[in-house]
């Protein structure tokens, strides 16, 4: 019979004893014997007053909370698993000791006692019998010091709901590539690996009592030198939540909306001034921002240009709905709506200053994010970014892991980025030290057949790539034609402008002296098996024919984005003649508008000519547009006659005015010599 089960036969309770925790030890030695006068001191706790009962049910809830609170120290901790088993097995009531043996005896010796237990002691009893079994096995056995750790902490999870596990004992599972870690979206984590956090926050200054409050972010952290924040009119709503996805909305309030009509003037006013008035008015107006922004930027402003977004930024996350989450690629954010448009430029653009800044993990961290927001259309084309963050910040397997799982239902082999990306990766991941012969081996043979592939798929990657790289190529390499100039002047508009996107983007990861190497083994096999008639090579030159004939427009856009001159020359003339506003570059033709902006009453028609807009400073009635709207043929016959009779007049009295204009000729001084200094 266990220890528990025979001290309920004597009707003894640990939790009416008077606690001494002072002399509570922890000895090992088995020889121990209990004092003479424990045992009359517990005899006297099983017939104590009320008081001292209600005294004593206190002091056992704070001593089960206090053994309670030790479940975190059995985690991750094997060595010292004896002393972390539940106190209530191991240590005895009062003042006895550990030793369960003697235990056992001495509750054998008196189990007559078990007759004078009060109803107060049942009460006690039934609670405590509760206690018992939540630290109890299946089975119905005592956990022990001699159980399975592992045991002990699946029954504290089923009976407490806790969870238990941690990055260094539970195993974790395989993160989706959309996976955002919201440590890596603070660029001070990635400086202060750099150069260590002393060099990161030396400059800053303490925190003043009387600081603005500001509420804490993950993407940006307010700064004491903006505008007091204020809600600008921006709210998120929760659309729908379907398999796990939750489709979210940003909506503007009335007087957002009067706002943004203002702004949509300044645009058009083509005077930035009027934009950073209106920025006075309202200091967190995420397009004003937006479109402040690239102006500081055009004019080498880099500074304040990178506050503007960031305090964009900061508008938006304030407006964030409570289920909305950043770092677990289940929210989504359609970019057919304007309001939410915003939201994905305000993130590209921080992320373009966070790579030049030199943070390109954190860079890496907001293009998953933006990716994450909607991974099927992909509005901004994150998928040509990627391959390049990836590789800057040295995250191969990241890479390969994308590529793997994507190349099924999304075709990334037919990208000219992810094709020589994914060979770049598996050559770096060769040339590591610490690993296995046999492994480099094998990385370096995908490598070579990696990137043999993508030059036989894309040759007019290579001629653009030597030269930006400032390498010049042999004389059977120049003069062959698979890589001549016709490679490039025969490609279709879309693959020659993904080309220039990825070598201007590109070229420095190539520049290295082993890369190069590897290069120039690969062109070497390539023109031997183009030679070999290879049948790689026709079937890559009929696919190149039928594909890439036009790109789509995410395509364009974020070509524009980028402000690649390569790639930006090669854009088709239906893009380049349209106008292009930062706020909201070549917007979908199929937007979903929400309001729509009212209808402004022009003082004369805006597509009127010069000679027009002369003629009706003239004569004010003059519409050279069409402005009489007749009902029948007559009428429009009549005023045509009557235009040509004005028209006529008017040519008339121009006639007149210039027969009549008489120059004077200036006064002529009757001392031509007189000194000019000379006073009057």
């Amino acid at each position: 019979m266990s220890t528990r089960a025979l001290r309920r036969l004597r009707g003894k309770q640990r939790g009416q004893e008077a606690l001494d925790l002072g002399e509570l030890t922890l000895g090992d030695s088995p020889d121990e014997q209990p004092a003479a006068g424990e045992e009359e001191q517990l005899d006297t706790a099983n017939v104590s007053p009320p008081a001292d009962r209600k005294t004593s049910r206190k002091a056992k809830k704070n001593k089960a909370q206090k053994n309670f609170s030790n479940i975190y120290e059995l985690i991750c901790d094997a060595d010292n698993e004896a002393e972390k088993i539940s106190p209530d097995e191991e240590k005895p009531d009062g003042n006895q000791s550990k030793d369960t043996e003697k235990n056992d005896n001495r509750d054998v010796e008196k189990p007559e006692e078990a007759n004078s237990q009060s109803l107060s002691g049942d009460r006690v009893k039934k609670k405590k019998k509760k206690k018992k079994t939540k630290v109890a096995s299946d089975g119905g056995q005592e956990a022990g010091p001699n159980d399975d750790i592992d045991l002990l902490l699946q029954n504290l999870e089923q009976s407490n709901g806790l969870s238990l596990q941690n990055e260094d004992c539970g195993g974790t599972e395989r993160r989706s590539v959309l996976h955002v870690e919201h440590r890596n979206l603070n660029p001070e984590t990635e400086l202060k690996r750099y150069f260590g956090a002393r060099a990161v926050q030396g400059d800053q200054r303490p925190r003043q009592r009387n600081r603005q409050f500001h509420r804490s972010t993950w993407m940006t952290g307010p700064k004491d030198s903006w505008p007091r924040f204020s809600r600008p009119g921006i709210s998120m709503t929760l659309l729908q939540s379907q398999d796990g996805i939750q489709y979210f909305s940003f909506e503007h309030g009335r007087d957002y909306q009067q706002v943004q009509f203002k702004f949509l003037d300044a645009v058009e006013s083509m005077d930035p001034n009027n934009i950073v008035s209106l920025l006075q008015l309202n200091p967190y107006h995420i397009d004003s921002l937006l479109q402040l922004s690239d102006v500081c930027r055009i004019q080498e402003d880099q500074e304040m240009a990178r506050d503007l977004i960031e305090r964009a930024m900061y508008s938006f996350e304030c407006a964030f709905h409570p289920l909305f989450s950043l770092t677990s690629g289940t929210s989504r954010l359609d970019y057919l709506r304007p309001e939410n448009r915003a939201f994905y430029l305000a993130l590209y653009k921080h992320m373009m200053f966070l790579e030049k800044r030199g943070c390109p993990r954190t860079a890496l961290e907001y293009c998953k994010l933006i990716l994450s927001l909607d991974p099927d259309s992909d509005p901004l084309c994150m998928l040509l970014l990627i391959d390049f963050l990836t590789l800057r910040s040295r995250e191969y397997h990241s890479l390969l892991q994308l590529y793997q799982d994507w190349e099924v239902h999304r075709n990334l082999s037919q990208l000219p980025n992810f094709a020589f990306s994914t060979a770049l990766c598996h050559f770096h991941l060769s040339q590591q030290e610490d690993l296995d012969p046999e492994e480099g081996v094998k990385q370096r043979h995908r490598a070579d057949v990696m990137l043999q592939d993508a030059l036989i798929m894309f040759p007019g990657v290579l001629m653009p790539l030597l030269d930006l790289c400032t390498v010049q190529p042999d004389a059977t390499v120049t003069s062959h034609a698979f890589f001549g100039p016709k490679s490039q002047i025969g490609q279709p508009p879309a693959l020659a402008e993904l080309t220039a996107l990825y070598v201007g983007r590109t070229c420095s990861l190539w520049r290295e002296a082993a890369v190069m190497l590897w290069l120039e083994e690969s062109v070497k096999e390539v023109l031997r098996r183009v030679d070999a008639k290879d049948p790689l090579v026709e079937d890559c030159q009929n696919k190149r024919k039928q594909r890439y004939q036009s790109a789509p427009r995410n395509i364009h856009r974020h070509v524009l984005l980028s402000e690649i001159k390569e790639a930006t020359s090669s854009l088709p003339l239906e893009v380049t003649s349209q106008p292009v506003m930062g706020f909201d570059p070549l917007p979908p033709l199929d937007s979903v508008m929400s309001y729509t902006r009212p209808e402004r009453q022009h003082v004369g028609a805006s597509n009127e000519s010069t000679l027009s807009l002369f003629f009706r400073s003239l004569l004010p009635n003059f519409n050279l547009q069409g402005g009489l709207r007749q009902e029948d043929d007559m009428e429009v016959a009549r005023a045509g006659q009557e235009l040509n009779q004005e028209v006529d007049r008017l040519m008339v009295a121009m006639r007149e005015m210039l027969a009549n204009i008489r120059f004077q000729e200036p006064p002529r001084e009757d001392n031509p010599y007189r000194d000019e200094e000379e006073w009057d």
